[in-house]
């Protein structure tokens, strides 16, 4: 017992659920959005960033049938990301927990170090706070991608009302790709991120649902490598 501590106050597991569940709602109404219109150029014109122009993204990929439905989750969803992201990051300000994952002198040499453990180049994992430098990486890069998420979204929602927010990425046809590419990478983070706990650190989804961690469990005490721990036990070397 003495190894366990508070690792995750209750408002980032809160905010952090809250946005897993907006996220796929989202994610899932947008590419039934996308769908009515699966192009970015207009009829008639070439978009080369798009190898799959006027392809549909597969119906089971997508949520509902109606068009109309798809855009009021959507927004709502919105909104529900906005309040949620606020009280995360007002959170993270007020009790300085935005330190943990903050840029920092020395994070791009810590990242390298932390790809060649996994790369077996490095024979011990590297030294560690609550985060590594990858995952802070991703952790900063997603309220980044989130807030280009959210004013792509509202230029393409109210391109003319709103042009001046429209005009930050060009014009229509750009914030619409950047919305969506913007998603896109945002998913692939969030998969990535997924794996990682899984393959990495398992007792840290103890933490994200309790708060609570074993900090005899952290990758570092385990010298855990993705998946190459797991196949044996004690220390993967």
């Amino acid at each position: 017992m003495a190894d366990l501590v508070k690792r995750n106050h209750w408002v980032i597991r809160l905010t952090h659920w809250v946005n897993v569940v907006a996220i796929v709602v989202m994610a899932g109404r947008g590419m039934r959005i996308f769908n009515a219109h699966p192009a970015f150029a207009r009829p008639g014109e070439h978009f080369a960033l798009n190898p799959w122009e006027g392809h549909s993204i597969p119906d089971w990929l997508t949520f509902g049938g109606w068009l109309g439905g798809a855009r009021h989750w959507h927004f709502a969803m919105m909104w529900l990301l906005v309040a949620n992201a606020l009280l995360y990051l007002g959170f993270l300000f007020v009790h300085g927990e935005w330190r943990d994952i903050a840029p920092r002198r020395g994070d791009v040499r810590d990242a390298v170090e932390m790809i060649k453990f996994y790369l077996f180049v490095r024979r011990d994992h590297p030294a560690q706070g609550k985060h590594n430098a990858l995952q802070k990486s991703a952790y900063f890069a997603m309220p980044v991608l989130g807030v280009i998420i959210v004013l792509s979204g509202i230029a393409i929602w109210k391109p003319v009302t709103l042009g001046f927010v429209t005009v930050l990425f060009v014009n229509y046809k750009w914030a619409r790709f950047v919305h969506f590419a913007a998603m896109a990478l945002l998913l692939l983070l969030s998969v990535v991120h997924v794996f990682m706990v899984f393959a990495v650190d398992p007792y840290s989804l103890r933490s994200i649902i309790t708060g609570w961690y074993n900090r005899a469990k952290t990758p570092e005490a385990r010298n855990a490598r993705p998946v190459y721990h797991l196949s044996g036990p004690g220390r993967s070397r």
